[in-house]
């Protein structure tokens, strides 16, 4: 796990996350990331970008007053599938 403040990047940081999860993270490795809150869109972009680039979003959270914290996995969401009816039944 390694830890990028993005910060100093301010409203602009979403191609520079993506480069590091590109070039620096492997596979299956988690990277967290400290950047400026703002008007709030970067918090939606950043999950939106996580989400297009097929990674999991672990956590998301507020740090302090002004930045956010995101912890991305460079794997792919896991997703449950939903029982069927007759699984359910067999219960």
């Amino acid at each position: 796990m390694k830890r990028y403040d993005l910060r100093e990047l301010h409203s602009d940081f979403i191609p520079r996350m993506v480069e590091i999860m590109n070039n620096d993270i492997a596979d299956g490795e988690n990277a967290i990331f400290l950047f400026e809150i703002g008007d709030f869109s970067p918090i939606q972009a950043t999950a939106d970008c996580v989400k297009e680039n097929n990674w999991t979003l672990m956590n998301s959270l507020k740090f302090n007053e002004v930045d956010w914290t995101i912890v991305v996995k460079k794997e792919a969401p896991v997703v449950e599938a939903e029982e069927t009816s007759e699984e359910k039944e067999s219960k």
